[in-house]
């Protein structure tokens, strides 16, 4: 398994349309590719900073998607951005991630 994580400054006050944008936009993006298998959405405790970790079957569908899929997340996530997008890929070692649940925050 492979992962793609994105970090991208928040507008101030933005982290509820973020969040929308994620379930609306983003989530069914990332689905329509092939080789994705998850997506975590995180947003930092002070609201300034969102991390989107994608879960993908290889280094390859991963690379697949940052060459055609990108733009169109970004393009949705354009008005919550403060800043450019931050992007690393590594190998996962790891992972419990379908236990998880968002928070009551959320």
């Amino acid at each position: 398994m492979f992962a793609r994580i994105v970090t991208i400054p928040l507008k101030v006050g933005s982290r509820s349309e973020y969040i929308q944008a994620l379930e609306k936009s983003v989530v069914p993006l990332l689905r329509s590719h092939k080789g994705f298998l998850d997506h975590v959405g995180l947003v930092s405790s002070d609201d300034k900073i969102s991390i989107g970790i994608s879960f993908w079957d290889s280094q390859e569908a991963a690379e697949a998607y940052s060459r055609s899929g990108v733009s169109e997340v970004m393009k949705a996530l354009e008005s919550v951005s403060a800043g450019p997008a931050q992007v690393q890929f590594c190998d996962v070692a790891n992972s419990t991630v379908h236990k998880i649940a968002a928070s009551a925050k959320a």
